[in-house]
């Protein structure tokens, strides 16, 4: 059988930021990335800080529009893939909304807005009914341990872990075809940080392609199925988990 193609395929993308408050000069931060990730398949970002991981992150979210290059997700079977950076403003939060998450450290929650209804908001746009998303999203908060009395307080009032759930349950309700994590579970207790693990692993029985940054190196080795080697915004290597730790050791 032929090989399935990526969910997400990025060629020769090229990100620089312009540093107007120090002296105007231009630093490069993704320097000709090419990558792809497959279904099911869950790859992991690694590399000092300063080598272009959550840049890669937000070039693909398009939180930052890359200087060149292409990035390309495959939005549903049998479908053509979809090149985001070309996009207009309106039908990529249209695309986020239904075909990928991007969880980070930090919860960005409408003002007055619950856990609950931020996460079924997730899952209504991901296409299930107001029924459906709300018994979705009690399912996510209960599964990430959210105590059920917070589910109706301002989530502005919740402490930072308990934002990073809401965050966590509301990137992967309901599965994307692509989730994005920058560093998520690093405010997590250690019995949080574990259900958090349990849930993105099940990920991949769902054929859910993820696309990660990861604080630790434990979750490094216990979720990623191949770690990405960043240097200098160039991959410098890659391989299994085990073999890339001790590369960067």
């Amino acid at each position: 059988m032929p090989e399935q193609p990526p969910v997400l395929s990025i060629r020769r993308l090229h990100k620089s930021f312009t540093l107007h408050t120090i002296d105007g000069r231009t630093v490069s931060s993704l320097r000709g990335v090419d990558l792809d990730v497959h279904a099911g398949e869950h790859v992991a970002l690694a590399g000092a800080s300063g080598a272009g991981k959550s840049s890669l992150l937000r070039c693909v979210h398009r939180s930052y529009l890359p200087d060149s290059g292409s990035v390309r997700l495959l939005a549903g079977a049998g479908s053509d893939p979809v090149e985001l950076t070309s996009l207009d403003d309106r039908a990529m939060a249209r695309l986020r909304g239904r075909e990928f998450g991007y969880v980070t450290q930090f919860l960005a929650a409408p003002p007055r807005t619950g856990p609950l209804e931020v996460v079924a908001g997730a899952a209504g746009r991901r296409g299930l009914d107001r029924v459906c998303a709300v018994e979705a999203a009690a399912g996510a908060l209960r599964r990430l341990n959210l105590e059920e009395a917070l589910w109706d307080v301002d989530c502005s009032l919740l402490s930072g872990g308990e934002r990073q759930r809401v965050n966590l349950a509301a990137g992967t309700v309901c599965p994307p075809r692509l989730l994005l994590l920058d560093e998520p579970f690093s405010a997590l207790d250690p019995a949080n940080r574990e259900a958090a693990l349990q849930l993105v692993a099940s990920l991949a029985t769902r054929s859910v392609a993820v696309l990660a940054v990861f604080h630790e190196l434990d979750a490094m080795r216990r979720l990623a199925s191949r770690v990405v080697l960043l240097r200098d915004g160039r991959i410098a290597g890659e391989g299994a988990p085990e073999q890339m730790v001790e590369a960067m050791a």
